[in-house]
């Protein structure tokens, strides 16, 4: 035995995990090509290099490099970060740089390292660090971190991210060292020779710089210095004695190095507040004084004066120079007079920008400037130089060149330079601490030989949590430790004392707040803070290390080191005070360990073995050590604790113990305890009680129960032979080992029951306690407590905080055991601080355990006076279950004791309960303090517990209004609380939060976050709550779903473009036919049209051909047509790759003939085709494709121009792809400079694309570059006196028209008052403006109308403009007002084509006139304007208006009197004056034609109107109203007969504004009756049926199938301006036609679409589904309040019409969203493909499984219990449910297998569980079940060894009473109104009485306050107490001699008993007859 115990000692005295040290780096550059590169290089002639780039640089590192030289490397190691890795390992990485190369690996102690990046570079590696760059985001001041590696070289620096971003910034400066910050880089310039001989004080440039990111210049830092007379002094940092030696990010201070006076200081570095920016940039310039007077020449002047612009802080005012008078100047001003009497001058550095690097170390300045006129180095380069100070004098050590010397060559230069804003600084240090010096003054010439500049730098905590910031000063040999506190907000620091500790090299440790100190001697010391803790052993290098002293020494050592486990004898040997390790001894001086360490080096270099050189690399609890030799070896130290319980416990002695109490007691159980993974948990459980209790003053070898944990630990051979092989794998041994251990034995006692305690220390307590008693009367009086122990006077208050602690693991599953285990240690306290309540409750708990223990440790009477009893120890012990259970039975109960930061859980459940259960609102904000009492620790901050108290109250402002349940839920997640901590609470505790989370999963709120969807369970909300969370990544939404359009293979479907229609969703919404299909079909335009020409016989073949071709043109047209349609039926369909381009289908005007397919060509030249006849269809193809780009797609400005096709016949598809871009909100990413490029081709419908597309884009913004850029294309915005551009007529449309959206309903003066006399501009001057002058008078007027939207007679300030009027007047006529102000000027010259004369051209200006008069009164409901737009009633003046204004004046009458519109025939019909619809007379000459055509467009125009009204909604009424007008049109037509007829043209307009007005109705649904009306018009090609018509048919299909049925019309403002845009009623006659309307324009009715449509996705399988809806519309004044039910995926109603949208059972989980709240929620929904996630409920099928909804759980078996068990088929779970835990649940235990006990029971129970829980929708209810079956039955066979699960059973009936009992019988609360809880409540109470039957005489004896015996103290009795919640009653009479009911009763209220609990008891309290016992009975 001795032996193992030897060998383990051997193995584990050492620091853990030694291994061998080689960078991972070093082996991976063995194989990485990198010297190649810089070769190459090499090999280039100069001048190459001096034009390459970075060429500067990289000659001076050419010369500067030696190739023989070895390559100098360097590494750095750090804890991985979690980002870099997704699994949650601990790693390590490692960043090496060598030469050229920078190694990033990873690795961790179980893996090997591997490369996660490498980097090459160009010249020499200088320094590779890692740096977080905080890039800040546009909204709401959020930083988002960029991790990058900064690889540092001569002249750059290269910054890599992880994200993989790439950056090059040049250095304008020569960097010494760049340091990491909080903030970015800082860089510290090297100190050339010149700045030393610079003389005067703050001469020099500034030498400490900040990047802030990587492409932000390079700004100087200020510093901020301690003692300046006031605190705004703020300079730049330009002190070249200060050399930086440390920089820290968290917290953000600077460590640096003063060379002259050999002191360090600490600043903080912070940003620059704009106080102290603005003070550094006022500050005037140092004037100069009088040796320079001669100086001051104009040259002079003017270079100094650009200077103080540039250089000086005071950039804003130029510096006044009196070179008469010496005057004092700004001391921080970085110029100053010395600078030229030094003849030193100034020129500026290159730029960040700007790669000459003209400053490299081997070109002097002064060369580089004489060196102007060399190639290469043009003057030109100097004009963008930076804004640094530097000298003009050559650096080299040649000689000073003075200004005056080379006059010629420095003012040439400087008077290239342009003046420039200084550089703003970004960073600012100031100062906190300087270190004084105290060197006796005997030592000064060494010290001056002996730099005192610390090597080392680094920040380390002790085990206390005081901080220290720590110099190693090596050529003293001395550690410096500087004491400071942060203060609350982390804004200041407060430094205290210095220590130093003697030591010749150190590492910090910082996850076990310790560090490692290298002495002088060799030997390896681990101190915490500066206390001294132990040495520590590395082996193999013991013998060595310990050679160099002398004998007595190492002995002494060998005394102090740790070592683990021994015997019990040599380890209380240690624990004397005596051995608690003592301050540091003072040092001795400076001088003599400067000998004695150069010795020391001198004697080691001749010793053969290997002892420690030096520490580095130190990660969390790991350290490398340079040895001697050069190899190097990693270790590991041992944390403080590796048990769980002995961690807490520790933490809750720090709590409590004063400061230095408490570092003691932690390092001595350091050294004890050294001895990581040696020992079990368990073990070190048993060690630490040993420990504690010494240091108390107890003997722990007098007492039993300690001496016998000595030898639990098994140390058996097999252990150790285990602990030193290295292999995971298993073993037969092992299997072994477990069957005979305890836990093994234990286990299979207590099978029946569930969460046994497998702590060994109640397994010594059971199987010795014979043993124990023999002994303990062996001993013949009690042992004594030491009244000198170092924790003695400190045990009441250990005490309390460790009950604490033990309450607070109670309530956690996962701690019961060590809660077991600590119970041990706390009766022992108890019982000696004579405690009995205490002892009691902790008997109560722990019967089987407790009863072991008897011995109790006398404490002196005298000595109790030592002890400190803390004011909160009471004798009422604070038991938590007892506490919460009297709240849910509603009494008082007082505030509960808690320790911030160690209990949180009580903190949580108390506080849940007082919320929920008590019903205090204010719970958890501001009643805290009536439920909890905070312990005041000694030393802890309650920073937390504020935080959390603010945390609560901003959460206590959101829910103050919502129910109690949801109050919790909300709290519990702000708190942190998820489902796991749930799963860990026990069953009873957790059942009130288990009922919130039910009460609030039936309806949660839409607008919860994701975490409290989470916790109550509802995976749909959960799911919806991410994806609204994502950060606008709308895109990665359709990938996680399957809402991808399936990947057709055949190539012809790719091609028509219409591929990416969502079929899941549209097969839901359209699943009895192929509609969707049919569409497809109609509109696809790249495949040849079928050409069927019969030949008759007359016909020759040549006249043949011509016909086929004739027939081919009549077809094309139709085909030309479809386009825009299209564009129309994929919107937003679609998400671009960003790697590939815009798939855009052909648009195919080819024919085949039937039946030999022969191909059939316009191009053959038989037959005349109009030219540019494809320009504008090729133009809307464009448009139709990029139409399918989604808003939320990934586009820039690089895909854009990326998609730009090289082919001219490409540019129209193009130019419409640009257009369509802005409709969909990406052209606001193309950069200016590509518009620019754009608009500079000249490309006619480039521009008209883009210019509506970038206004579109910008619609209603005002937004300037926009307006500039679309006024350069219209003359009436330009200067008078401009220059004329010849801007083809129809971008001067496409602009006007773009100027009214970006201006849209602004109602912006000047704009509005151009427009206005842009409706009647006149022809002119000379030949211009002579061409389709209505489109541009419409345009102006439909711009005017966007401007001045539905602003009516609210105008402000445009009375005098007279709108309405001059509206008014170029609608009828009249004569022409003058023009006034700049157009003018441009109308002088008469136009030479047309002569108007001087009356208005109505047929010009009316249609804008009209439109622009109906938009800006539009819903206003304004009648006397309507009047104006009435058509005549006299047949006179109806002659004297074109039918089309008829139809454009009824339009817009109708949408002025919006509220009038009516959805039925006589509401349009009364829209026709009574002289048309009346009966003629025959007497007068009617022109019959004029008749029917004012008749038929007044119609059309009613019914456009009504189609705008009713635009998505669906309406049946206004359907119906459209179609039966459609169907006498229709039949009008065909009546007509010959297509040639007179009204036919007429007739089929107003059909097809027919058609498109019931499309609009209809839009998005799809409706079979318009789309066969539309398919009947396709097949129409003959005729009159032109390009136009063709066009709105198949914008009417398209807007009937809007988005693919996703998409639906709005009727806002903005949306019926742009229908109004669209669907203007005048279309083109053929495909080049512009004369009356733009043909781009027709694409604007996107801007009227808006998602709508609502598709459910089940949470489960993610596919789409249908779900029943309930939707409420708002009461209006046509209807009151209704609800209507619709079957999802369904168009929902326009938003601002609806009051709520609910998910409606029993098939679903209920979800309601409430829009009186606002519409935001469900706007993001439908945003986002309208995906809305829907849970099934258990029990329930789809919709689509089951239709009828047959094949769901039976209801009838859900009303009656009993048959719905039987009738529930376990084989039928997985249709109730997809929970794979109750799937697995019913596998395997409700079928009956062999060996189980009672198995039709056990059957039957479990199955009637499960049926429970899945038809009540509570699946995590079954553990609760089961635990609650399992306690009972435990009870029912004797088999409870503790009474927890009883408390538990408690709880749970306590709420039962409270909830159920109490409440009306008509509510039902499903989580507690099954039949089990009473009948487990009656076994409960049966097994009970029955063991009070047979063992009255035990409690009879326990309420005595008898000793019980053996037999007696059993668990049931422990179990009957708790049960029965009866109170600690030992040692009172109170109950004792009751002789009636009565007198028991009035004792027993004051006890707190309740009745039922009496009424069982009275019979054993009662010493009465026979006769009261039957009364009970009864």
């Amino acid at each position: 035995m001795s032996e193992v115990v030897y060998e383990e000692t051997a193995t584990m005295i050492a620091a853990g995990e030694l291994q061998s040290f080689v960078p991972f780096g070093r082996d991976h550059c063995k194989n990485h090509p990198n010297a190649f590169n810089l070769q190459l290089r090499e090999l280039q002639p100069a001048s190459e290099l001096w034009s390459s780039d970075c060429a500067a640089g990289l000659v001076g590192s050419l010369q500067e490099v030696s190739l023989q030289e070895k390559e100098k490397e360097s590494w750095q190691l750090r804890k991985g970060s979690a980002d870099a890795l997704e699994q949650d390992v601990e790693f390590e990485e490692e960043l090496y740089a060598a030469g050229n190369v920078v190694v990033w690996s990873q690795g961790s102690r179980t893996q090997g390292s591997n490369v996660y990046k490498a980097f090459t570079v160009d010249s020499p590696v200088e320094q590779a660090l890692w740096c977080n760059f905080s890039v800040p985001q546009s909204k709401n001041d959020e930083e988002k971190v960029e991790h990058t590696v900064c690889i540092v070289q001569n002249g750059c620096v290269n910054i890599h991210s992880v994200t993989g971003k790439d950056f090059l910034s040049p250095l304008p400066i020569q960097v010494s060292k760049v340091w990491p910050t909080k903030f970015g880089l800082i860089l510290e310039r090297k100190i050339t020779a010149a700045d030393g001989q610079l003389s005067a004080p703050g001469e020099s440039l500034p030498t400490v710089f900040s990047m802030l990111h990587p492409i932000d210049e390079v700004a100087p830092v200020v510093c901020k210095p301690t003692g300046s007379m006031e605190g705004s002094c703020v300079e730049y940092m330009s002190d070249t004695t200060m050399k930086i030696v440390f920089a820290c990010c968290q917290p953000s201070i600077v460590v640096s190095y003063d060379t002259v006076q050999g002191t360090h200081s600490v600043w903080s570095l912070r940003k620059v507040t704009h106080e102290e920016r603005s003070t550094l940039l006022r500050c005037p310039a140092e004037p100069f004084s009088g040796p320079l007077g001669f100086l001051a020449t104009d040259f002079l002047m003017s270079h100094l004066r650009n200077f103080s612009r540039l250089d000086s802080p005071g950039g804003s005012k130029p510096a006044r120079f009196n070179p008469g008078a010496a005057q004092s100047g700004a001391v921080s001003s970085p110029l100053h007079y010395s600078s030229l009497h030094n003849h030193q001058s100034r020129i500026l550095m290159s730029s960040p920008g700007i790669h000459s690097r003209i400053h490299s170390p081997s070109i002097s300045n002064m060369a580089a400037l004489s060196r102007a006129h060399s190639p290469g180095m043009a003057a030109p380069s100097l004009s963008g130089m930076a804004r640094f100070n530097t000298t003009l004098h050559s650096s080299s050590p040649r000689g000073h060149h003075g200004v005056l010397h080379s006059p010629n060559s420095t003012t040439n230069e400087t008077l290239l330079l342009p003046e420039l804003e200084p550089i703003i600084p970004d960073l600012c240090m100031e100062q906190l601490w300087s270190e004084t010096t105290s060197a006796p003054a005997t030592f000064n010439s060494l010290d001056r030989e002996m730099s005192s500049q610390a090597s080392k730098v680094f920040l380390t905590s002790d085990v206390c949590e005081n901080r220290y910031l720590c110099f190693l000063v090596e050529s003293h040999q001395q550690l410096r430790c500087v004491k400071f506190v942060e203060s609350n907000d982390k804004s200041q620091f407060i430094f205290a004392s210095v220590t130093c500790i003697a030591a010749k090299d150190a590492e910090p440790l910082q996850n076990i707040d310790a560090m490692l100190v290298l002495e002088a001697c060799g030997s390896l010391v681990l101190y915490t803070g500066i206390t001294r803790v132990s040495t520590v052993f590395v082996p193999g290098l013991l013998s060595s290390t310990f050679s160099l002293t002398n004998h007595r020494a190492s002995l002494y050592m060998l005394e102090h080191v740790s070592t683990p486990t021994e015997a019990g004898s040599r380890r209380l040997q240690r624990l004397d005070e005596a051995a608690m390790p003592s301050p540091v001894s003072e040092l001795r001086s400076a001088y003599m360990k400067h000998q004695e360490g150069s010795f020391l080096d001198d004697y080691t270099f001749q010793q053969a073995t290997p002892y420690i050189h030096a520490l580095r690399d130190p990660v969390c609890n790991r350290v490398t050590l340079e040895l001697s030799n050069g190899t190097m070896l990693r270790i590991s130290i041992p944390d403080i604790a590796t048990s769980e319980l002995v961690r807490k416990c520790l933490q809750a002695i720090r709590f409590i113990l004063p400061k230095e109490a408490a570092m003691k007691v932690l390092v001595k159980w350091y050294t004890i305890c050294n001895a990581p993974g040696g020992i079990s948990a368990h073990a070190e459980w048993n060690l630490f009680v040993t420990c504690f209790l010494t240091l108390m003053g107890y003997n722990t070898e007098r007492l039993t129960w300690t001496r016998n944990l000595q030898f639990e630990v098994p140390l058996s051979p097999v252990i150790a032979a285990k602990k030193a092989r290295p292999c995971d794998a298993g073993s037969d041994e092992d299997w072994e080992y477990l069957l005979g251990s305890h836990y093994h034995h234990q286990m299979s006692s207590f099978s029946g029951f569930g969460p046994a305690d497998s702590s060994g220390v109640k397994e010594t307590a059971t199987a010795d306690t014979e043993g124990m008693s023999s002994s303990s009367s062996l001993s013949s009086a009690s042992p004594t407590l030491d009244n000198s122990a170092p924790l003695f006077a400190h045990i009441p208050a250990l005490f309390y905080v460790l009950h604490l602690l033990y309450q607070e693991l109670l309530l956690n599953e996962l701690h019961r055991e060590r809660a077991s285990s600590l119970v041990c240690l706390l009766q022992q306290l108890a019982r000696d601080l004579q405690l009995e309540e205490y002892v009691d409750l902790y008997w109560r708990d722990y019967p089987s355990l407790i009863r072991g223990f008897t011995e109790s440790c006398l404490i002196d009477q005298t000595l109790i006076g030592q002890m400190q009893h803390p004011s909160f120890l009471r004798a009422e012990p604070p038991c938590v279950f007892s506490w919460l259970s009297s709240c849910l039975r509603g009494e008082e109960a007082p505030p509960f004791p808690y320790l911030t930061g160690i209990c949180h859980r009580i903190r949580l459940l108390v506080l849940s309960y007082a919320l929920y259960i008590s019903g205090d609102d204010n719970a958890t904000s501001s009643n805290v303090a009536k439920y909890l009492v905070k312990l005041s620790a000694g030393q802890k901050s309650c920073a937390s517990e504020q935080q959390n108290k603010r945390q609560s109250s901003i959460n206590q402002v959101e829910f103050c209004s919502e129910s109690l349940s949801e109050q919790l839920v909300v709290w519990l997640t702000s708190e942190g609380f998820t489902l796991k901590d749930l799963e860990s609470v026990p069953f009873g505790v957790a059942l009130p939060i288990r009922d919130a989370i039910y009460h609030c999963r039936e309806q949660p709120c839409a607008d919860w976050s994701e975490e409290v969807c989470l916790l109550i369970g509802r995976q749909d909300r959960t799911r919806q709550a991410h994806k609204m969370s994502l950060a606008k990544n709308k895109a990665s939404l359709s990938s996680s779903l399957s809402l991808e359009p399936p990947v057709t293979t055949e190539t012809d479907e790719e091609e028509d473009g219409m591929s990416d229609i969502v079929q899941e969703v549209t097969g839901l919404i359209w699943s009895q036919d192929l509609r969707v299909l049919e569409v497809r079909r109609l509109l696809q335009s790249s495949r040849p049209v079928r050409v069927s020409v019969v030949q008759l016989p007359e016909v020759s073949d040549h006249e043949y051909i011509e016909e086929k071709e004739n027939k081919l043109l009549q077809l094309s047209q139709r085909t030309m047509g479809l386009p825009v349609g299209r564009g129309l039926f994929t919107l937003f369909s679609y998400q671009p790759v960003p790697t590939e381009l815009l798939p855009i289908p052909k648009l195919n005007l080819t024919g085949r003939a039937p039946p030999r397919n022969t191909m059939v060509d316009l191009n053959s030249g038989n037959i005349d085709v109009p030219a540019n006849m494809t320009s504008w269809p090729s133009f809307h193809n464009g448009v139709a494709a990029g139409l399918k780009i989604a808003p939320a797609s990934q586009v820039d400005s690089a895909w854009i121009v990326y998609n730009k096709n090289k082919s001219q016949e490409m540019a129209n598809e193009h130019a419409g792809f640009l257009m369509a871009l802005g409709l969909n909100g990406h052209l606001t990413k193309l950069a200016t400079l590509n518009i620019h490029d754009y608009l500079t081709k000249g490309h006619e419908m480039t521009s008209i694309g883009l210019l509506l597309g970038v206004a579109a884009a910008r619609i209603g913004t005002m937004d300037m570059s926009t307006t500039r850029l679309l006024s350069i294309h219209i003359p009436a915005l330009l200067p008078p006196t401009s220059t004329e551009l010849d801007v083809p007529h129809n971008i001067q449309v496409a602009s006007v028209i773009g100027i009214g959206l970006v201006y849209q309903g602004t109602g912006h003066r000047h704009i509005a008052e151009v427009l206005q006399s842009e409706i009647g501009r006149p022809p002119g001057p000379e030949m211009e403006y002579c061409t389709d002058r209505e489109s541009y008078s419409l345009a102006a007027g439909l711009a005017l109308g966007m401007v001045c939207l539905g602003q009516g007679s609210n105008l402000i300030g445009m009375s005098d403009l007279n709108v309405p009027e001059q509206m008014y007047q170029y609608m009828v006529g009249g004569h022409r007002r003058a023009q006034v102000g700049a157009s003018r000027e441009r109308h002088k010259s008469p136009s030479y084509q047309i002569k108007e004369g001087d009356t208005i051209n109505v047929d010009v200006t009316c249609p804008g006139a009209t439109l622009a008069l109906a938009m800006i009164y539009l819903k206003t409901n304004n009648r006397s304007i309507a009047d104006w737009l009435k058509p005549p009633d006299t047949w006179f003046l109806l002659d004297f208006i074109k039918p089309e204004f008829l139809l454009l004046r009824t339009l817009a009458r109708c949408i002025i009197m919006w509220d009038d519109i009516l959805p039925n025939t006589e509401w349009v019909k009364s829209n026709i004056p009574k002289i048309i619809r009346g009966t003629l007379d025959s007497s007068q000459d009617i022109n019959m034609e004029t008749r029917t055509q004012a008749q038929d467009y007044i119609t059309a125009g009613a019914c456009m109107a009504l189609g705008l009204r009713f635009a998505g909604s669906a309406n049946s009424d206004a359907f119906d109203c459209l179609y039966e007008f459609a169907k006498s049109f229709t039949k009008a037509m065909s009546l007509s007969g010959a297509a040639a007829a007179p009204g036919y043209y007429n007739l089929q307009t107003a059909l097809s504004m027919i058609l498109l007005s019931m499309s609009m109705v209809m839009s998005g649904t799809g409706d079979l009756k318009v789309l066969q009306l539309c398919r009947f018009l396709h097949y129409r090609t003959g005729g009159e049926m032109n390009y136009g018509f063709h066009m709105a048919h198949h914008m009417a299909l398209g807007m009937l199938f809007l988005g693919g049925g996703r998409y639906n019309l709005s009727t806002s403002n903005s949306a019926i301006a742009a229908l109004l845009c669209a669907l203007y009623p005048h279309f083109p006659s053929h495909s080049t036609d512009n004369r009356y309307h733009l043909q781009a324009l027709r694409h604007l009715a996107v801007l009227a679409a808006e998602p709508r449509l609502l598709v459910p996705v089940d949470v489960d399988s993610l596919k789409p589904c249908y779900a029943l809806l309930e939707v409420t519309y708002k009461e209006t004044r046509w209807y009151a309040e209704t609800t209507v039910e619709l079957m999802a995926p369904t168009m929902l109603p326009e938003l601002h019409l609806l009051r709520r949208v609910r998910v409606k059972g029993p098939r679903y989980w209920e979800l309601s969203i409430d829009l009186n709240k606002g519409a935001q929620h469900l706007k993001s929904v439908l945003s986002r493909n309208g995906v809305l996630y829907v849970k099934l409920r258990a029990g329930q099928l789809s919709y689509k499984d089951d239709p009828q909804g047959w094949k769901s759980l039976p209801t009838s078996a859900i009303n009656q219990r009993n048959s719905g068990v039987r009738a529930f088929k376990l084989e039928a779970i997985s249709t109730f449910t997809s929970e794979p835990a109750l799937l697995s649940f019913a596998e395997f235990f409700c079928k009956a297998s062999d060996g189980m006990k009672h198995r039709e029971e056990t059957v039957a129970l479990f199955s009637t569980m499960l049926y429970e829980c899945v038809t009540q929708e509570c699946p995590e209810m079954l553990p609760t079940y089961i635990a609650i079956e399992q306690v009972v039955g435990a009870l029912c066979r004797g088999e409870l060894q503790h009474s927890f699960s009883l408390w538990q059973m408690r709880l749970v009936l306590d709420l039962w009473e409270g909830r159920v009992l109490r409440r009306p019988a008509n509510c039902r609360d499903a989580l507690l109104s099954s039949e089990f809880l009473p009948i487990m409540k009656n076994k409960v109470d049966v097994a009970l009485d029955g063991w009070l039957k047979d063992n009255s005489s035990a409690l009879r004896s326990y309420m005595r306050g008898e000793t019980l015996s053996e037999d007696l103290c059993s668990p049931m009795l422990a179990c009957f107490l708790v049960s029965r919640s009866l109170p600690y009653l030992r040692n009172t009479t109170q109950l004792q001699g009751c002789t009636s009911f009565g007198d028991l009763l009035s004792r027993s209220s004051k006890l707190g008993i309740q009745l039922r609990d009496l009424l069982r008891l009275a019979p054993v309290l009662l010493e009465a007859g026979p006769g009261i016992q039957t009364l009970l009975a009864h």
